[in-house]
């Protein structure tokens, strides 16, 4: 019974003991937090001049900057206006937009059917091939042309069958005949890709802005560069074709020369024999 009073009054002895100690650091904490709140609430002067930087901030931002702020955005807005009333009006840009898009509404359609437009005039088999590929717009169609333009102007006599003259004179013919007939059919497929550029100028300028006329104008000038460009390449075709013709006519020239000179000596010959 002893051993047991000891021993209960041993455990009651270490409860008070931790109880203490609980609530000795339980004050401790209380003074430290009153501490801290009281030392943040005094105004102390390094607490008054931190504020006040950010005082000073905050009137420069709102009185000096703001000022300035509110200057420019005035002149902005005077400068807009300038830009919309007097520079480029608003209405009339509307208006000049309005008439690009109705000219393209009006006019887009029947220019298409002009640049496209085509007369299939042949009767006959082998001539409508031909006349199918000239019209196909397209240089992939290159190949098919010359098996084409074979069968139907015929091919070049064999050796024995004409004199080497006029094989050379009718392979020469036939080659001009064909890169002219070529040279269409590249210079059809360039076209459409010039109205397709100028049908893009003409749908860039419905939605242009003021200012943009330069850029419109560059873009022109390069898409008038590449026209240019097709139009010497088909000249350069026709005078290369009227070169040829020329050259052929006086062929005929010199050998009808030559069969005339070879006439005469057959006739001199044949007098001076008598």
């Amino acid at each position: 019974m002893t051993d047991t009073r000891k021993q209960e009054t041993t455990e009651r002895t270490q409860d008070q003991a931790a109880h203490r100690g609980c609530g000795r650091w339980r004050a401790h904490a209380v003074t430290a937090l009153l501490t801290v709140t009281v030392v943040l609430a005094l105004p102390t002067k390094a607490h008054a001049s931190i504020f006040g930087v950010f005082d000073e901030i905050f009137d420069t931002i709102q009185d000096d900057m703001g000022s300035s702020l509110k200057s420019i955005n005035e002149m902005t807005q005077e400068m807009q206006q300038l830009r919309q009333e007097v520079v480029w009006p608003l209405a009339v840009v509307n208006q000049a937009r309005g008439f690009v898009s109705n000219s393209i509404t009006s006019y887009r359609g029947y220019m298409t059917q002009v640049f496209h437009f085509s007369s299939p005039s042949a009767t006959l088999t082998n001539p409508q091939q031909l006349e199918t590929i000239l019209q196909s717009r397209s240089s992939a169609q290159t190949s098919a042309l010359q098996t084409s333009f074979t069968t139907n102007y015929g091919s070049i006599p064999q050796v024995n069958n004409a004199s080497p003259q006029d094989r050379i004179m009718m392979d020469i013919d036939d080659a001009l005949g064909q890169e002219s007939l070529k040279t269409t059919l590249i210079a059809d497929q360039g076209q459409d890709m010039i109205l397709q550029t100028a049908d893009q100028m003409e749908n860039q300028l419905a939605v242009s802005t003021p200012g943009s006329n330069p850029y419109l104008t560059a873009q022109a000038q390069v898409a008038n560069l590449r026209c240019q460009a097709f139009m010497q390449k088909m000249l350069a075709a026709e005078l290369r074709q009227e070169a040829g013709r020329i050259a052929h006519d006086n062929a005929r020239v010199k050998r009808r020369a030559a069969a005339a000179g070879n006439l005469n000596q057959l006739i001199s010959g044949a007098l001076n024999n008598r």
